[in-house]
């Protein structure tokens, strides 16, 4: 036993979430995505899975440990709703408040249409699946870094002061 980790961590999940690195991406998705197949073509290799847990509860595990990605514009994305890619259903608005949460901060979900979603997943470090029978519960994080307290602040692009001469 391991104290103050989110007992849907496993042992697999534990290890693809610390073998990922800055930019790697993790899929988690409701039991409805094709998961096996996308899960073989991931990074990892094969499918991760998180049964008892629905789509926020395995966002909460998963971003308990994960930090997200700072120097990308969407470290969080969300498969758009088919023929609605602006509905937002109760599952994308429940992980929602858990990335929030996580990151104590508004990070917005950028929707990604649905066989988009695919390919990226596809490129994926790993695929946790989840025993969410929701529909669209199938969401792309970005990892990012925990810098040490003494480490210089990289500022990102687009965010440094202009650089114009007087």
């Amino acid at each position: 036993m391991l104290k103050n980790l989110n007992p849907l961590l496993s042992p697999d999940v534990l290890y693809a979430l610390s073998a990922m690195g800055h930019g790697d991406e993790v899929v988690i998705c409701d039991a409805n995505f094709p998961a096996d197949s996308v899960g073989r073509d991931s990074k990892l290799g094969r499918l991760l899975r998180m049964d008892g847990a629905d789509s926020a509860q395995a966002v909460r595990a998963v971003l308990s440990i994960l930090p997200l990605d700072t120097y990308v514009e969407a470290p969080a994305m969300r498969m758009e709703v088919v023929g609605d890619p602006q509905a937002l259903p109760a599952v994308q608005r429940e992980a929602q408040a858990e990335v929030d949460a996580a990151e104590q901060r508004s990070v917005p979900f950028a929707p990604i249409e649905r066989h988009a979603f695919y390919a990226r997943a596809r490129k994926a470090y790993c695929v946790i699946a989840t025993g969410e029978l929701r529909g669209y519960g199938c969401f792309i994080f970005t990892k990012g870094v925990i810098l040490a307290p003494d480490a210089p602040k990289v500022i990102p692009p687009g965010d440094a002061p202009s650089s114009r001469s007087a």
